[in-house]
């Protein structure tokens, strides 16, 4: 463990130390008494025989107990503090939501279905998204690369202008039913990453530096038996995962997810085969947030048990801005 993790752990020193004494008294008394727990919580352990088998001498064996104690509290310790470090990310990620909300962006989204040895991009588009009287929409800017056809954009700017009509003409309380529903969607979406302290074993790995900010590195595991809370946690016991934390207030910048087996979504409607990546990358902007820079999703799928594909689905983030009262949507040109 580098210096800057044992920085970190000197703040469990004083948990350490009182988990330590109740221990060696645990051991200087009868098989009987208080224990602890990875969080720290006094719980009641397994009941130590003191015989080891009919006949022999009964003697506690203190020297060794201790010695296996002195050994295990460390790495004990160390994934606790990286569940800690995963829980205050989570809790940071929400709070940065609302600052979040704030900017609009373009998003390119590109199929690329693999052609042999190579990748053949099958489609693509480029979307404006930005917010309309309180929620975001989405306006068609280019197909396969290129600006929209005469009639097309003719289209997306009739859908443009009845959206804005209907939206001016809502009511108080239907204008804010909308921004509501918006939010609750961006929740759910959210909601299996706040299972993830408790549904993995994270441990650290080594160090690394992202675009200029070093971040712990923390893998996780599933752990056995674990049940999901929710529903939209329920492919957590099926993936692995990868998570780069700042050190510089507590910011995933990075999650990357291995499928561990195949993931069936709605039955037969969609599959999910062992070793899909799902890489999600995030970029400072401002120096106020952190905003996804790119979402990769490479691996095999099957559509309706029919329809398969290997390849990769790459939605990239650029051009953020800080949204205003005077932003409007942007042209190709812009």
């Amino acid at each position: 463990m580098n210096a800057d993790k044992r920085r970190l752990n000197t703040s469990n020193l004083s948990a350490f130390i009182c988990v330590y004494q109740r221990l060696r008294c645990f051991f200087q008394q009868p098989a009987s008494g208080a224990g602890f727990s990875l969080r720290g919580t006094l719980v009641p352990p397994v009941r130590w025989r003191t015989e080891v088998r009919r006949g022999l001498k009964s003697a506690p064996q203190k020297p060794l107990r201790t010695l296996a104690i002195v050994f295990c509290l460390p790495s004990l310790v160390a994934a606790q503090d990286a569940a800690a470090i995963v829980r205050r990310a989570l809790a940071e990620d929400s709070e940065s939501e609302a600052i979040a909300r704030n900017y609009t962006y373009l998003e390119k989204q590109e199929l690329r279905t693999r052609d042999g040895n190579t990748m053949k991009v099958r489609e693509s588009n480029t979307y404006d998204v930005t917010l309309l009287e309180g929620s975001p929409y989405r306006r068609l800017m280019a197909h396969n690369g290129q600006p929209l056809s005469a009639a097309d954009e003719r289209k997306e700017q009739e859908r443009l202008r009845q959206s804005i009509e209907v939206r001016k003409h809502e009511t108080e309380a239907q204008r804010q039913q909308r921004i509501a529903d918006w939010h609750r969607k961006e929740e759910k979406q959210h909601e299996p990453l706040h299972e993830i302290p408790d549904a993995f074993d994270l441990r650290f790995a080594p160090d690394e530096s992202i675009e200029g900010h070093p971040v712990y590195v923390i893998e996780g595991a599933p752990k056995p038996g674990y049940k999901p809370k929710t529903k939209t946690a329920f492919f957590l016991p099926k993936v692995k995962g990868r998570f780069w934390i700042t050190k510089d207030g507590c910011q995933a910048v990075k999650i990357e997810f291995v499928t561990l087996d195949t993931i069936s979504w709605g039955g037969i409607v969609a599959r999910v085969s062992k070793g899909t990546r799902v890489t999600v990358e995030l970029t400072r902007v401002n120096d106020e947030v952190w905003l996804p820079k790119r979402i990769l999703v490479a691996g095999s799928a099957r559509v309706l048990l029919v329809k398969g594909y290997t390849g990769e689905l790459d939605l990239s983030y650029s051009g953020f801005k800080k949204f205003t009262v005077e932003s409007r949507v942007v042209s190709m040109a812009q």
